[in-house]
């Protein structure tokens, strides 16, 4: 199996005012491996909010090397960071981000604009992964016009619309209601077992079980690094019904 990830040492510091330094990550190392499913845990200020960010190309750290897919990206520029994380990563976050103005399928496409790929291409790849996460049928609809598990099918299909690697996810079912969690969840575990690296940031313990491994963040650094022995697979939805 050949690493994704390997962060050593990352330090990450903030300035809060003249005089006060956060200190949000304390010589962090972790390693991923290629299609892993890793969950990182911890209270709020544990580190894990700076931790996704330096994983996902949108902070930088002080100190330390992040070695994504061989290239070193802990020193790169704006710009750099920017064409990796297009290219290496797909996000999906707990409130969304979809562009409110774009139907499913223009907020699908995106990515694939800001990696210069054809509109034909564009249409029939943002087709085809809201297929995979059912929305056929929803593709002219704009966010407003969908429910909340709707709008983060959507989010699943924009972050995989350009093959990442990796699929980062904040909190993806904060937003959510028990049994629509569920079913994102199970997305989730589809998407692992066609391949993909996912990480899952989250403070919910049965969001969670869902991961191979679970690690703990406490004060920025790494409480504990272990691999659950038994993830919890697919759970059916049950509908009320009336």
């Amino acid at each position: 199996m050949s690493k994704v990830i390997k962060l050593t040492d990352i330090v990450k510091n903030y300035q809060l005012g003249s005089d006060v330094i956060v200190r949000a990550l304390r010589a962090v190392s972790l390693e991923i491996q290629k299609n892993e499913y890793v969950a990182i845990m911890g209270a709020s200020g544990s580190g894990k909010s700076t931790l996704m960010n330096v994983i996902g190309c949108l902070d930088t750290p002080n100190s330390g090397e992040y070695i994504l897919n061989g290239t070193d990206v802990s020193q790169l520029e704006d710009s750099q960071l920017a064409e990796i994380r297009n290219q290496e990563i797909g996000f999906v976050f707990q409130t969304f981000n979809l562009l409110p103005r774009y139907n499913a399928l223009e907020n699908v496409m995106l990515p694939m604009i800001y990696a210069g790929k054809s509109k034909t291409e564009r249409i029939e790849r943002a087709k085809d992964m809201l297929d995979k996460v059912g929305l056929t049928e929803r593709i002219m609809h704009n966010p407003n016009e969908l429910s909340g598990g709707e709008r983060q099918r959507v989010a699943v299909a924009r972050a995989m619309v350009n093959s990442p690697s990796i699929i980062l996810a904040d909190e993806p079912t904060g937003n959510l209601d028990s049994k629509t969690s569920i079913d994102i969840m199970n997305l989730f575990t589809d998407i692992h077992e066609a391949g993909n690296t996912i990480i899952l940031v989250t403070h919910e313990p049965d969001i969670s079980l869902r991961a191979h491994r679970i690690v703990r963040l406490r004060d920025g650094e790494i409480e504990s690094d272990k691999i659950n022995p038994n993830p919890t697979k697919r759970i059916a939805v049950t509908v009320d019904e009336d």
